[in-house]
């Protein structure tokens, strides 16, 4: 087997890979990089989702890459248009060039004596096994698995005779027009269903089992479309994406020390947008405080139009089992249904599920600590992309790609080959790697790795606190051990 060396190997060409190949190609230019990509497209998430009303639930000022500002009107932006966006990107910087694509990545195995690793990849198309070495390892293939979305076991699912969807695989030719929808869930996927769904279809309830917060937000942004009018492009995105960035981080904070007062404000606002006599407290008001899980982001209050207009509803309750036309509830109700989509949550799955090994030992990830929300401890030459749980995805993701980019940088200038976190303090307290009471979070911490309790080996929810860290932190912290290959020590 023919093996093919790069300096670097990106694993996914979704939002966080294309990025990253962008700040490599800038930041790194004397480096050559290969992107494998499992899929036969660009675009990862925004590529797999086709279910209606697909969006994003940030905002594209900060959803967007720092470097390429976001020309559209709308704030909150359909799917195909953030598609469009990272394709473009791609294209732009001639990272499309370097996409291996159905290939998916199975296995990486470090070798200490070369400094380098050894990636196995399946290519999907023809079933063989392709063998790919590079010095450094950058995995950004998101955080869930694309095979399969999460649905728990439902009873009497065999006797439903009508069809069942999961909005991560929606059949392109399911017409639900005129049919009676019932929406299983309460999250981001949930509150984005049921208001496009409800414009054609006979009635659409969204059926939950605990209330969510919902927020609703402006789909663009007046000032930002302002500014992009008076300013250089750059400028004013900057100028907005710092205002969105400060506004959430306030918000956040705020929330973490006075609980119950924003959550006073938050379902104040709900019923702001509902008519005087609705159930707020039953169907729109959580039993956790805001922010221990995500808030569910909804453009020009369109959740709240389509039950006011009668075209959707709200039904807080259990199911029990399906039945031949619909579910029955733990309460005695029924609810008919010809369509039921199970918006129930995704799979997370840490490194695509890649099995990694160094030097001959396999490695659990479960069992060691996050560095810096971004390289694993005792594992050589590898990071990996994860944004922040309390804003966007690639607000991280960015300050990853642009560590990364330093760290490569600094090695070559020292002469160094290899760079490994390691953590000298056995007695530091383990906490899970996110503090979220989400049911896909939880249901996935026992195989991420562990936070610690102070940094770098805390995984901070702060896009300041990380600028700070990843853009202008000292790389030789003392945590991060740097050294040379063997062979070329010896010689």
């Amino acid at each position: 087997m023919t093996t093919e060396y790069f300096d670097v190997l990106i694993v996914g060409a979704g939002l966080s890979g294309v990025g990253a190949a962008h700040h490599l190609t800038r930041r790194c230019p004397g480096k050559t990089y290969a992107i494998l990509e499992a899929r036969d497209a660009i675009g990862g998430t925004w590529d797999l989702f086709r279910y209606p009303g697909i969006r994003s639930d940030s905002d594209m000022y900060t959803l967007g890459y720092a470097f390429k500002p976001w020309r559209q009107a709308k704030a909150i932006a359909d799917g195909p248009s953030i598609l469009n966006y990272v394709r473009e990107t791609a294209t732009e910087a001639g990272v499309d060039e370097h996409i291996r694509f159905r290939h998916k990545v199975r296995s990486a195995a470090w070798s200490s004596e070369t400094a380098s690793w050894t990636v196995q990849a399946e290519r999907v198309d023809t079933g063989e096994t392709v063998e790919i070495a590079c010095g450094f390892l950058y995995m950004c293939a998101g955080y869930y698995a694309y095979d399969a979305g999460y649905t728990p076991d439902f009873e009497g699912t065999e006797r439903f005779k009508g069809t069942i969807v999961h909005p991560q695989h929606w059949p392109e030719d399911l017409d639900y027009a005129g049919k009676r929808v019932v929406v299983i869930g309460s999250g981001a996927t949930a509150v984005t269903i049921v208001p496009e769904m409800a414009k054609t279809a006979a009635h659409v309830t969204m059926l939950q089992r605990s209330p969510t917060y919902v927020v609703s937000r402006p789909a663009e942004d007046g000032l930002a479309n302002w500014m992009r009018a008076k300013l250089p492009a750059m400028t004013a995105y900057g100028v907005t994406r710092w205002k969105n960035v400060l506004i959430t981080m306030l918000f956040f904070n705020l929330a973490r020390k006075k609980p119950e007062k924003t959550k006073e404000r938050l379902i104040s606002l709900v019923r702001d947008q509902l008519p005087k006599d609705y159930d707020v407290e039953t169907h729109f008001t959580p039993r956790y405080n805001p922010w221990d899980q995500r808030l569910c982001l909804v453009p020009d209050a369109d959740l709240f139009d389509s039950i006011r207009n009668g075209s959707a509803s709200v039904v807080t309750d259990h199911i029990e089992t399906f039945t031949e036309n619909g579910l029955k509830l733990k309460s005695g109700r029924t609810l008919e249904a010809d369509i039921v989509v199970t918006a129930t949550g995704l799979r997370m799955q840490l490194l695509s599920g890649m099995e990694v090994v160094v030097d001959g030992r396999s490695v659990d990830l479960a069992k060691g600590f996050s560095y810096k929300g971004m390289m694993f401890s005792d594992v050589p030459n590898m990071a990996s992309a994860f944004g922040y749980t309390n804003a966007s995805w690639t607000l991280k993701a960015d300050l990853t790609s642009e560590y990364v980019c330093r760290l490569l940088n600094h090695m070559d200038r020292a002469g160094m080959d290899i760079c490994m976190p390691h953590l000298d303090q056995p007695d530091m307290a383990a906490v899970p790697w996110l503090d979220f009471s989400s049911g896909y979070v939880q249901r996935a911490m026992d195989k991420f790795p562990k936070q610690g309790t102070k940094a770098p080996w805390k995984v901070h929810q702060n896009y300041a606190l990380d600028l700070a860290a990843l853009r202008l932190g000292k790389l030789d912290d003392g945590v991060m051990r740097f050294w040379r290959k063997r062979a070329k020590a010896a010689a």
